[in-house]
């Protein structure tokens, strides 16, 4: 028997769409990380987000058929310099979406959580230098209920 993925826990392709759309409007309320927004995003920002979110939770490869590949992603996130205070409301932010987007399930509200936070504080932020830091190829992170990440 396969284990349910954390996307279908999730609510699926509509439960990652709330997601990110309630994880929006929180960071572009937040004074610290809106600064991140200030150029504004593609039109399709929150469609690219539930894709990318829904994929690394176990969801169809929608992200990488769609919009690019993880490093792309990790690329644009790179070369920043640190901000530690804009992951940690980052992270504060998302905990509030995920209430917002109704999940209420304790386990996949912590599956969920415990993504967003490796990610904000691991691929999200390593390349602090420079975005042509980021190696060209990196696979997509897949992310298990025992809190671990295949590719």
């Amino acid at each position: 028997m396969t284990e349910r993925s954390i996307f279908d826990a999730a609510g699926g392709a509509a439960g990652m769409t709330r997601i990110a759309d309630a994880w929006h409007q929180r960071v572009r309320a937040d004074p610290v990380v809106s600064h991140a927004f200030h150029k504004g995003t593609k039109p399709d920002h929150i469609d690219r987000l539930a894709a990318y979110l829904g994929e690394a939770l176990g969801g169809p490869p929608r992200f990488t058929q769609q919009y690019g590949e993880h490093a792309d992603v990790v690329r644009i996130h790179s070369g920043n310099g640190e901000h530690d205070e804009m992951n940690e409301r980052a992270v504060d932010c998302f905990r509030g979406a995920l209430r917002d987007a109704g999940i209420t399930d304790p386990d996949t509200y912590q599956a969920v959580l415990d993504y967003w936070t490796w990610a904000t504080w691991h691929p999200m932020y390593q390349f602090h230098g420079s975005p042509d830091d980021a190696p060209a190829e990196l696979p997509m992170p897949h992310w298990n209920w025992d809190s671990t990440v295949s590719h």
